[in-house]
């Protein structure tokens, strides 16, 4: 508790603080000239109106305005020979007990108890009340701490909440950055092969390859750019989502070398929700990539979208050679990544041998898109 921090980012001073302020000394010198039986009339109404005032500084220096309040209110029937301000206005100074609660550390809310008792029991000692009384003054002062100290642990909670919230949102920002970039640093490899294995009989072709490394790379960069911005900037996701399915015939001609790629699109897709058409062309650009790195001997890759009324459906198969198992019990962030894109969106996604040779991912998701 002693060592608690402060909330972060108290509110800024607005023009309803300046407002109630206004309010208060209206009110203050309203009772002053309606109470002629008022108790140090004059004095009651000055130390009010000059204390009214530590409201404007009650969320940045909560324990000042605190004691500064208290005190005062404290030491001024020193000098009344035994009288004490009885305003009624000065209930004011509950809201700067609930502020202290709200808005101080736990340092200041524990320095704030100790003055507040200090100053209660020194009133009681000058002028001391029936037992209900009493009883009535510390629940009200108990009420506004305990008002104080819920809200405070709501913010927290709130606050939690949005951090885990920025931290899911990073994760698939980080998965969609790592897709991205596996597909195109992978075409960009294959078609370096390409070039190095055709520079000396057919130069051209390695003027070729280089064109499109360059493409490509710019391509990526652009969008590792627009990534990265997101993340360190917390501006809206623009590439979340920034793919659809019918992007999946541009992955059929991204690469001139290694498998061929066949992308076949079935139903209706032209309505689907943005999320459910971003997480299709991602985890079939991640079954691609899987497959030019990873298939052995592989000559086609294809691509099978279909959906219905209920559900979208998305197949990648190769026909590499199985005699090599590729790796399941231990998935890399693509296929993990796949698997928790699907998951999110209430749907499927499993990977492993296909029926007669080669690798199949299949992925199912609601064609609604909703999480379950």
């Amino acid at each position: 508790m002693w060592n608690e921090p402060p909330p972060p980012d108290p509110p800024a001073r607005v023009w309803r603080d300046w407002a109630l302020v206004g309010v208060l000394v209206a009110l203050a010198l309203l009772e002053g000239a309606l109470r002629p039986d008022m108790p140090w009339r004059a004095v009651s109404v000055i130390v009010t109106v000059g204390l009214v005032p530590t409201l404007l500084w009650r969320r940045t220096r909560p324990l000042l305005m605190l004691v500064i309040a208290f005190t005062t209110s404290s030491v001024v029937p020193l000098f009344l020979d035994g009288g004490r301000p009885d305003a009624y206005t000065m209930v004011f100074m509950l809201i700067l007990v609930y502020a202290v609660f709200r808005w101080g550390s736990g340092r200041e809310i524990v320095i704030g108890v100790a003055v507040l008792l200090a100053g209660v029991r020194f009133s009681l000692a000058g002028a001391p009340l029936a037992p209900a009384d009493a009883v009535g003054a510390f629940a009200v002062v108990f009420s506004a701490m305990a008002l104080g100290g819920a809200l405070r642990y709501r913010a927290r909670a709130r606050m939690r909440e949005l951090d885990q919230v920025k931290l899911l949102e990073r994760e698939h920002l980080a998965r969609d950055l790592h897709d991205i970039v596996a597909h195109h640093v992978s075409a960009m490899a294959i078609r370096a092969q390409a070039g190095l294995a055709t520079a000396v009989t057919r130069p051209e072709a390695a003027t070729d390859a280089l064109r499109v490394i360059e493409a490509e790379a710019t391509r990526t960069l652009a969008e590792m750019r627009a990534m990265v911005r997101v993340l360190r900037k917390h501006e809206p996701a623009e590439l979340a989502p920034g793919r659809r399915v019918s992007d999946l015939r541009q992955l059929a001609g991204q690469s001139r070398a290694g498998p061929s790629v066949d992308v076949r699109l079935a139903g209706d897709l032209d309505d689907l929700p943005p999320p459910v058409g971003a997480a299709i062309y991602r985890i079939a650009q991640e079954s691609i990539t899987n497959a030019r790195r990873h298939a052995r001997h592989a000559t086609r890759i294809e691509v099978l979208v279909a959906a219905d009324d209920t559900t979208v459906r998305l197949r990648v198969s190769d026909d590499g050679d199985t005699a090599s198992p590729r790796l399941v019990s231990a998935p890399g962030y693509g296929l993990l990544g796949m698997i928790e894109r699907a998951g999110l969106l209430g749907g499927t996604c499993e990977a492993g041998p296909g029926p007669e040779r080669g690798w199949t991912v299949t992925a199912v998701l609601p064609r609604a898109g909703a999480a379950t």
